[in-house]
């Protein structure tokens, strides 16, 4: 990890004389420069090795010849303002995860103490990758794939992130179609999940439960259809869950009863995949332009439902609910890792998202600062969520007569049962029913089209441009969407509740996040260099940011990673439906192959490699680790050359030559 003897701008050099005397260039273990075939550039330098292990553009004695995209590779667009980006970052990052899971994790973990190990992690994980993503994709201006041209042994880790984020991109819109189904369902005036008098409710469902008279040994005229006594309110259902799940899901026996189609839920299905291809098929120029409602608007619904919140009665009880500390779960291990594993799921980390989104930034955009203001917004989203979400659970168990902590639920159990049900209670229900699931079709709409945009991204970074190729994009998000929606069918039908969990648990589950997060630190700091890239940071820049960030990729948020992904693989439990369907092997199976098709990517991709390259295994290294620049670096380090005015004069390893380059 020692700095580089020559700037990195000194390594940006054109030598086209040199490469007709030296036409026998090294290539990344195909034997040709993927790019010569193009005419693209040719970049050449001379200067001293690395060390440590961080070879590059200058990484060795020798003169490396690293090719850039030429011609035949498109100019990369640009944000057209940087608010474009922000907007677009704040609505990928804040999602579902924000005002679903971390209120119930903070409930769960002692209050307002669950802030301590949170924002530890935060600035220890969360921030130093969150910012390493963005800077790569800004540094690199390309997709989650070709970022990792940084060091192209580790390309796999583009091709993970890839298979990460499809995973996420198919199961995730689910959400969004019940949530649009909900919404669909909410312009009714009297709202069908609050009554049990419809064809989908059973003889138990049950509208009032007094489980606080059952000291007296019995209820009667409980609801309209009769009597019912203690035993038989114990075996009660409410009706929205019913709704849930005998209405929505239509659920059934197991994984392996795959029953019918939910026609109504397919349709919600489709419509969501329709607004999604239009928000992403123009490319950031639109995406910029609709984050701004679907990123905004959001905060609108949710002050708006704090406000009616807070004058409902029992909402105080709730918020101290969930902000009264706890200080005795500290020393609980399980209390780091929520906190951890919040973090990496709600800054959306490891799926090469973020860096397809900075990709688009101008170099010289202070992505240090944005990374900063991004993390606050994300975190304070989070935080603020909480109360307006225990506000409602606290009217709710009071209008009830029961404890708070159980009707606090996480997931699609606060989304389409508990808020559902705390609505209901509530005058003018339909539209604060409607308000609700707007907000929540806001919410996932913007981090699945910006999700998508990622993945398109990547793909065509990898398509040189032809001329009668006009719309390549179109048609890259065309198939995207088609192929998502043809897998998410499998989730319309009566066991889609079962392979959605499948997916959830295991596709793009916290190891997965982990172990990307894992590499990407590894490789930024030990093959390419940390203060090397520090370096490249300060030149886009114009100021290196604080060293703690080296520190961090280097020793600590590797450590924090790894730390809390073999926990999660030493406490591995399988994988259950409410707590009683335990799934089949091979459905675990099943499971374990979606994990591991992401995760393997790099180490499979690193042998692949090192296999097909020639030479010494120190040569293989030391050029499959050196960087394939793009024509970009050019233009913006050639200024720096007047730096390398400093170096000694005659000194062999420091000679530069300049010649002037021809497209």
């Amino acid at each position: 990890m020692e700095k580089q003897a020559l700037p990195a701008s000194s390594c940006s050099l054109v030598l086209l004389e040199e490469t007709k005397k030296n036409p026998l260039l090294l290539s990344n273990g195909a034997g040709y420069p993927p790019a010569a075939a193009n005419g693209s550039l040719v970049l050449l330098a001379a200067g001293p090795g690395s060390g440590g292990g961080t070879a590059g553009a200058c990484g060795g004695p020798d003169r490396k010849a690293v090719p850039v995209p030429g011609p035949g590779y498109p100019e990369r667009e640009t944000w057209t303002r940087q608010m474009d980006f922000m907007m677009s970052c704040v609505g990928f990052a804040v999602g579902l995860g924000n005002v679903w899971r971390f209120p119930y994790l903070c409930y769960k973990n002692g209050g307002g103490v669950f802030l301590i190990p949170y924002l530890l992690i935060v600035f220890l994980g969360g921030i130093p990758i969150f910012f390493l993503e963005i800077a790569l994709g800004q540094f690199m201006k390309a997709g989650s794939i070709n970022v990792w041209n940084i060091a192209p042994l580790f390309k796999g880790l583009g091709y993970s992130s890839m298979v990460i984020v499809f995973f996420c991109n198919t199961y995730y819109i689910m959400v969004l179609a019940w949530g649009f189904y909900y919404l669909i369902k909410s312009f009714n005036s009297t709202l069908p999940w609050s009554t049990c008098d419809n064809e989908w409710n059973t003889p138990s469902c049950n509208e009032i439960f007094r489980h606080q008279d059952c000291n007296n040994g019995s209820i009667a005229n409980v609801t309209i259809s009769g009597n019912m006594t203690c035993a038989e309110l114990a075996n009660a259902q409410s009706p929205i869950i019913e709704f849930w799940e005998r209405k929505v899901l239509n659920i059934s026996s197991g994984l392996g009863d795959i029953g019918e189609f939910n026609w109504e839920l397919a349709l919600c299905l489709m419509a969501v995949w329709v607004m999604v291809y239009f928000c992403v098929w123009k490319g950031v120029k639109s995406t910029g332009k609709i984050v701004y409602f679907t990123a905004t608007f959001p905060y609108v619904v949710l002050i708006i439902l704090l406000v009616r919140g807070v004058t409902l009665p029992g909402a105080y009880d709730g918020i101290m609910y969930y902000i009264k500390p706890d200080w005795s779960k500290l020393g609980e291990a399980q209390v780091w890792i929520d906190a951890g594993t919040q973090v990496f799921f709600s800054y959306a980390i490891g799926l090469g998202a973020l860096t397809a989104l900075g990709s688009y930034n101008r170099f010289n955009n202070d992505c240090y600062k944005d990374a900063f203001v991004l993390a606050l917004i994300n975190s304070g989203t989070s935080f603020f969520a909480g109360f307006v979400v225990f506000s409602i659970l606290g009217f709710m168990a009071a209008e009830q007569g029961v404890d708070i902590s159980q009707v606090a639920e996480t997931g699609p159990g606060l989304a389409f049962i508990a808020y559902p049900k705390a609505v209901s209670l509530m005058p003018a229900a339909p539209l604060w029913a409607a308000l609700f699931f707007f907000m929540l079709l806001l919410l996932g709409l913007d981090s699945q089209f910006v999700g998508v945009e990622g993945f398109v991204t990547g793909i065509l970074d990898l398509l040189p441009v032809k001329p009668h190729y006009r719309y390549k994009r179109e048609i890259s998000v065309a198939v995207c969407c088609f192929l998502c929606f043809l897998i998410d069918l499998s989730m319309v039908t009566q066991a889609g509740m079962y392979v959605f969990q499948l997916f959830d648990y295991y596709s793009a589950s916290g190891m997965t996040l982990l172990w990307q997060a894992f590499w990407e630190c590894i490789v930024v700091a030990w093959v390419y260099g940390a203060d090397r890239f520090m370096d490249d940071v300060a030149r886009m820049i114009g100021y290196r940011p604080f060293p703690w960030m080296k520190w961090c990729w280097s020793f600590i948020t590797p450590c924090v990673c790894m730390g809390i992904f073999l926990f999660h693989l030493v406490n591995y439990k399988p994988l259950t439906y409410n707590n009683v369907y335990v799934y089949p092997w091979w459905g675990e199976v099943i499971g374990w192959c979606m994990a591991l098709s992401s995760m393997l990517c790099i180490p499979v991709s690193l042998l692949y490699k090192l296999v097909r390259a020639k030479g010494t295994f120190k040569e293989r290294w030391a050029h499959l680790t050196t960087p394939v620049w793009g024509a970009h670096h050019l233009e913006y380090m050639a200024p720096d050359i007047k730096s390398l005015s400093s170096l000694s004069a005659g000194a062999d390893d420091n000679k530069v030559i300049i010649f002037e380059s021809v497209m």
